[in-house]
């Protein structure tokens, strides 16, 4: 491929992609699907003309999708406002991402187990990827939604991919050692391990908040980010929950002035950044939609259409996430005490932490997955069904939900949104500018 057919394909493929997603805005079509459908007809295409060499995906696809994963994380935990009033949903949204993960892995694990034949770690390990649910995915196809509802699939998809890492990899570190998955010493080793981050993630925030400050070069949003992958990876090569720094310094971020100690706020000028954060976010947003889209295009590239000539993917998909919609059924039903499905139900879709824990299970020497039925087509089959409820659902939605305010969101941004402020709380508004035309001539000035 020359440089000038890839210089017509990246633009063309970004342009797609942008399309995908204002459809999706319109259609509650998830533009995950659109792109790796696109992948596949490339495939197809490029396949037609001789191009058949796709060795260079096996390594491209975990990059793109580990950078994916951390901008993805640091955007969702710039998104989470931290109030009082707040508690009640965040401690919901938790609760909720804890306990159906927790169940998702009991329940997948034991079937593996029992009826696949798989050995305890294996089941566990393979389980742990079906159960997380995708905040990539869930969160902008909640945007139509009641702003509690809202914020519940934004904490509860936040929390479910950073308790799903952290539990696959504390499954690993257990299987290669030969340890038992629950002790005491590894789940006080953990905890520890945990406040260590958090304390290390402060001082993270603290030097980079102060590099923002300092930094007189025009470049200096891209270093924030190196240095965060960076840390990611030195995270990782000690098994350490690198992803919580990640979240944790998020986090801290988009809540200075109420997380931040204030020994630490006393010797930053949270005032002079406003701006610089508010580029930051959109930096970071924007470099997700990018390597997203080509983290999905990829996928879809890298998928063998012949891989679906047996029945059987499609049946262990198909009764994996009946397994998992029922699970999500009952907690939701028990937990609100409302036996009516909600909108909620269908908002947990599989997606790219999904896919990135698969491609890092074929990497791992203990696990012999040459014989392991439940392989990457079945994967695939899982994602589309959970795309497809969500699809239900959000077309499902109460009329309700689609509110006049939300209208004029659309048709008059300027007279809706507010200006951005640090503390995640909306800036004051400046009333007079809503008062309509100004009748009183302009005082002369002197000059």
């Amino acid at each position: 491929m020359d440089t000038l057919t890839i210089l017509f394909v990246l633009p063309l493929v970004i342009i797609c992609s942008y399309l995908f997603d204002a459809l999706a805005r319109k259609t509650k079509f998830p533009s995950v699907i659109l792109l790796m459908s696109s992948g596949l007809i490339i495939r197809a295409i490029t396949s037609a003309y001789g191009f058949t060499d796709t060795a260079f995906l096996k390594e491209l696809i975990p990059v793109l999708g580990t950078i994916g994963l951390i901008l993805i994380v640091l955007e969702g935990a710039l998104e989470l406002d931290i109030k009082k009033e707040k508690i009640g949903v965040i401690i919901k949204g938790f609760l909720s991402a804890l306990v159906i993960l927790l169940v998702n892995i009991a329940v997948l694990s034991w079937g593996f187990e029992a009826l696949l034949g798989m050995d305890f770690y294996t089941a566990i390990i393979y389980a742990i990827p079906l159960s997380i649910i995708s905040s990539a995915v869930a969160i902008p196809s909640a945007a139509n939604l009641l702003q509690q509802d809202k914020e519940f699939v934004v904490y509860e998809s936040t929390f479910s991919d950073i308790l799903g890492i952290m539990a696959f990899n504390y499954a690993i570190v257990q299987a290669e050692s030969g340890t038992p998955l629950l002790g005491v010493k590894p789940l006080v080793t953990l905890l520890l391990q945990i406040g260590g981050v958090v304390l290390v993630s402060l001082c993270i925030t603290f030097v980079l908040f102060r590099l923002l400050q300092q930094i007189g070069h025009h470049v200096k949003f891209f270093l924030i980010l190196a240095l965060l992958i960076l840390v990611y990876a030195i995270g990782k090569y000690y098994h350490l929950p690198a992803l919580v720094t990640i979240f944790i310094f998020g986090l801290f971020l988009s809540n200075v002035k109420s997380l931040l100690p204030a020994f630490m706020k006393n010797k930053l000028d949270l005032e002079q950044t406003k701006q610089g954060l508010h580029e930051f976010h959109l930096l970071t947003a924007e470099s997700t939609f990018i390597v997203r889209t080509f983290f999905f295009l990829f996928f879809g590239f890298s998928i063998v259409i012949t891989d679906f000539s047996s029945v059987m993917p499609f049946v262990y998909g198909i009764v994996i996430f009946v397994a998992m919609f029922v699970i999500r059924y009952l907690y939701l039903s028990i937990s609100r005490f409302n036996f009516i499905p909600s909108t909620l139900l269908y908002l947990s879709p599989r997606g790219l932490i999904s896919i990135l824990l698969f491609l890092q299970i074929g990497k791992l020497r203990f696990i012999e997955n040459y014989n392991i039925p439940i392989d990457e087509p079945t994967l695939l089959v899982v994602i589309l069904c959970s795309l497809i409820a969500m699809i239900f659902g959000t077309v499902k939605a109460p009329q309700a939900e689609n509110t006049l305010s939300d209208v004029s969101q659309e048709v008059e941004p300027s007279l809706t949104e507010t200006p951005f402020s640090f503390d995640g709380e909306a800036a004051p508004i400046d009333e007079s500018e809503f008062d309509g035309p100004n009748t009183n001539p302009p005082k002369e000035t002197e000059n």
